[in-house]
């Protein structure tokens, strides 16, 4: 018994020592709890609302006010045109506008590109018309590049950035780590070959896996989920690229943190699998969530990258329309490079 207590208390110490498995067996709890608890909603809220009509008299104002004044819908501006306004929805600068005409008919168009949001939108909105007025409108609604709601239009580009980030950063993190822990990578760093083509070579077959994936992505999302693919394909391709090199660049910079592959496997999970599912806007609308994880969400790369191709495939827009996205993928691939590379080099003095 006392060698086993003795076991039992020299485990202890060992794991008491180490800071990094200690953050990992409480940090995770705290951080699940408050992603699961503030991220999974349905709730609709903040809406950005586009009013459409040529004359706004008392009834309009009133529907318009009682809009405005819930929790769920902010008129962000009023146009002349329905053209005006679905180029604001198709620029994501709007998710859904009213179009009031002279015969008392309203339209609602909506971003059908989440469908299951999209319905809960038009939902909200009738039952506040219909209180607002006892029903003087009659209202219709448009579901703007997604009229058959399929649910396929919104999950395709998610299910890309979550693959192709998972493939590139979190195998690359654990390939490297896994020639430090076996001694291999003295072995291969010594050698004639330089170091930065050592890390090179080693990503090049999953940035091959990442386009394999993508590609094998893109046809069954065309040929058998019927999603379109309305975009230039050669920008579809070129903004994944990028995508992809952000992606092995996050996988350096974790094994340049991690020691083992289980470290690697805890810190990819942390830092890539929770915040690409709770935080991108993937499964839940990023403008339903709290604040402070907006702005956490801000920081996560599959967000614009989700974003890009929605535009892309589904909208059908160009890359004018994709340039905000395009650039921050661009400075986060050209920091986290940089920073990956610094401390790589520092760690082989």
């Amino acid at each position: 018994m006392k060698e086993f207590i003795a076991f039992v208390k020299k485990e202890t110490k060992h794991i008491l020592r180490d800071k990094r498995t200690m953050l990992i067996l409480f940090g995770m709890p705290v951080v699940l709890m408050l992603l699961f608890g503030f991220a999974i909603t349905t709730d609709v809220k903040n809406v950005r609302t586009v009013v459409v009509t040529s004359q706004m008299d008392y009834q309009t104002q009133a529907a318009v006010h009682r809009l405005a004044q819930s929790e769920y819908f902010t008129i962000t501006q009023t146009v002349a045109t329905p053209q005006e306004a679905e180029r604001l929805i198709r620029s994501q600068k709007a998710d859904m506008s009213l179009v009031f005409d002279k015969n008392r008919d309203v339209q609602i168009i909506v971003d059908g590109s989440d469908p299951n949001m999209a319905q809960q939108w038009v939902t909200y909105a009738q039952q506040i018309m219909a209180a607002a007025n006892s029903s003087p409108f009659t209202i219709h609604s448009s579901l703007l590049y997604n009229p058959q709601m399929k649910s396929a239009y919104n999950f395709v580009p998610a299910i890309m950035g979550m693959l192709l980030m998972l493939i590139c950063a979190m195998m690359t993190s654990i390939s490297i780590v896994r020639e430090k822990e076996k001694g291999t990578m003295e072995v291969l760093l010594v050698s004639p070959v330089r170091p930065l083509m050592v890390i090179v070579a080693k990503a090049v077959p999953y940035l091959v896996l990442a386009f394999a994936i993508l590609v094998v992505i893109l046809l069954m999302a065309r040929f058998v989920l019927g999603v379109p693919l309305a975009g230039s394909l050669f920008w579809i391709l070129a903004v994944s690229t990028l995508y992809i090199l952000l992606a092995l660049s996050l996988g350096l910079l974790i094994s340049n943190v991690a020691q083992t592959q289980l470290v690697a496997l805890l810190l990819s999970a942390m830092v890539l699998l929770m915040p690409v599912v709770m935080l991108s806007g993937m499964l839940f609308p990023v403008e339903s969530m709290p604040t402070i994880l907006q702005w956490i969400s801000a920081v996560v790369p599959p967000r614009y990258y989700i974003q890009a191709m929605r535009k892309l495939m589904i909208m059908g827009v160009g890359i004018g329309d994709v340039a905000r996205e395009v650039a921050v993928l661009a400075a986060m691939t050209a920091v986290l490079l940089a920073v990956a590379l610094k401390k790589f080099n520092v760690r082989l003095e």
